[in-house]
């Protein structure tokens, strides 16, 4: 089990890389047509350069499925990652013509597939529209309508090719065509049978995702509760994202028609009503406007209760290191900083208090009518260009309630059941000298013998403690999370040095890897220990 947990892990932490392109959507397409729908006259030199603005957000959105193939291979890879995510992209193109192809010498294209051309077929109306609802055409290609599920079997295959094959050597005279390029030859080849299988095998798919889709629907608020618990109860496994993407961006989290163009998936609709101008808010049903109660009171609200039960010789301690936390909750809406916090030392507050609390924020949200763009301060901003299209007053009363409860709360469950949140106890928030965390690894000599090099610097440390350079097969990270796969996880130090000699939030194990929580700046300490390993 843990095997395939580090797997998923893994795959999870892939499926975070294109976020950077999600986010520039909301900016690009609610700023972009604020402008060009608003605020400028059409034809003058501004107006053309918020229209440019605006289409690249669409590109970025209308493509999703190419960026997760790229993304997902390339992050899958073990090394020469830049010839993976080409080989994603060959991949993708190859696959999707593949499904043309072969749908084709069946019969359908874009024009038998037309609602028209099924009911003149003989279908039913309502058959013809289930059926011309399984087609699409992206990049100029004839395909099954996959939104990102496409990309990720893509990107997934390329991953799985690369990794086994990029060593190949062939004899000289082949030699040209070994490793990496055998890689493309192959991936090639792969697309044409995955392809003919796709094109039988996702109609059922697509038969049992439109059932999910009515569950949610028909779920109503017992849905919106239960997505927002599971996303939160499944963090600390690093998979919450398996389940919030495909509602977000996929037909999972249902369809929408919006100026005669349908997009699917919630955060695709809320972009798409960004960019009309005859839309009137945005949807409701949003599975992200429970977040907005959570990270800008709910949270706030806790760590001002384990401020509050900690010891008071403490509690400057336990200040400084939950008010930064709270800052970059609120402006960025990263929480597992603050999450973890209390997650390692009281998990039960998490599981039980906290994730049902979270999922309960959603159902209020939704039964509020929240409409709004975001769920943090800074991914707000486009709100400031469309207030139109907000409905969000409701907000007003919700955050100080939300504030109060979550407070109550923490601070009845951390009293009554004694729980070590930070600043209740010593070890918690005491730092661990570099003489004893050298102690503990290496011995006392060993000690001393890193103490001569350049052992001050926090990324050098970490690929100390992980057991040096040798125990480290790939690094890679998320959002927050340094995730390492290592050799031998023993030769790694105990998670009490990680949090507190090497300023980690908290860690979590998988079998031979690590995630290692550094909140935001884990970004930056991860380019700089592959910089120190040599890795691409």
């Amino acid at each position: 089990m843990k095997k395939i947990q580090a797997k998923i892990q893994t795959f999870a932490g892939a499926m975070m890389v294109p976020i950077v392109l999600l986010v520039l959507v909301g900016f690009y397409v609610g700023i972009g047509s604020a402008f060009t729908n608003y605020i400028l006259p059409e034809g003058t030199f501004l107006y053309k350069l918020f229209t440019m603005i605006s289409n690249l957000g669409f590109l970025f959105m209308n493509n999703l499925q190419l960026w997760f193939a790229v993304a997902i291979a390339f992050t899958l890879a073990k090394k020469e990652k830049g010839w993976a995510a080409f080989a994603g992209l060959i991949m993708f193109f190859c696959y999707t013509k593949g499904i043309e192809g072969w749908a084709s010498l069946s019969g359908w294209t874009p024009e038998t597939t037309s609602v028209d051309a099924l009911m003149a077929a003989g279908y039913s109306q309502l058959d013809a529209l289930n059926f011309n609802a399984l087609w699409s055409e992206s990049l100029g290609i004839f395909s099954y309508n996959m939104g990102i599920f496409s990309g990720i079997i893509c990107g997934l295959l390329a991953a799985w090719v690369h990794n086994r094959l990029v060593d190949t050597q062939f004899p000289n005279m082949f030699a040209f065509f070994a490793g990496a390029k055998f890689v493309i030859i192959v991936v090639s080849l792969v697309s044409i049978p995955a392809a003919i299988a796709t094109y039988y095998i996702w109609p059922y798919i697509a038969s049992a995702l439109q059932s999910l889709t009515s569950f949610i629907s028909a779920s109503g608020l017992f849905g919106t509760w239960l997505f927002g618990t599971m996303d939160k109860a499944l963090l600390p496994f690093g998979i919450h994202h398996l389940i919030a993407f495909p509602i977000e961006y996929s037909q999972v989290g249902g369809t929408m028609t919006i100026d005669g163009v349908v997009y699917e998936g919630v955060r695709n609709i809320i972009n798409g009503q960004a960019a009309s101008a005859d839309a009137t808010g945005y949807l409701i049903r949003n599975f992200t406007s429970g977040r907005i109660l959570f990270q800008l009171a709910g949270l706030p609200g806790a760590t001002l209760a384990m401020y509050h039960c900690a010891k008071p010789e403490n509690r400057k301690k336990v200040a400084a290191l939950l008010v930064p936390a709270v800052f970059t909750l609120m402006i960025v809406g990263v929480s597992e900083p603050i999450e973890y916090t209390f997650l390692f030392v009281a998990p039960l507050l998490y599981w039980l208090v906290y994730a049902p609390l979270c999922g309960l924020c959603y159902v209020v949200a939704e039964l509020a009518k929240i409409s709004i763009n975001g769920h943090a301060l800074f991914f707000m901003i486009p709100n400031l260009f469309q207030p139109q299209k907000v409905h969000a007053m409701a907000l007003l009363w919700l955050l100080p309630l939300t504030f109060v409860v979550y407070y109550f709360a923490f601070k009845f469950v951390i009293c009554k059941f004694n729980l070590k949140t930070p600043g209740r106890g010593d070890s918690e928030i005491k730092l661990m000298s570099k003489k004893e965390y050298q102690a503990a690894k290496n011995g006392p000599q060993g000690a001393d013998a890193v103490s001569a090099s350049n052992s001050d610097k926090l990324e050098v440390r970490i690929i100390e403690a992980l057991g040096g350079k040798d125990n480290i097969l790939n690094v890679t990270c998320c959002a927050t999370r340094l995730r390492v796969t290592l050799k031998d996880e023993s030769l790694a130090v105990p998670d009490d040095v990680w949090k507190g000699e090497l300023e980690a939030l908290g860690v979590v194990h998988a079998q031979e890897s690590l995630q290692i929580i550094y909140g935001v700046r884990v970004q930056n300490i991860t380019t700089s220990v592959k910089d120190i390993l040599g890795m691409d």
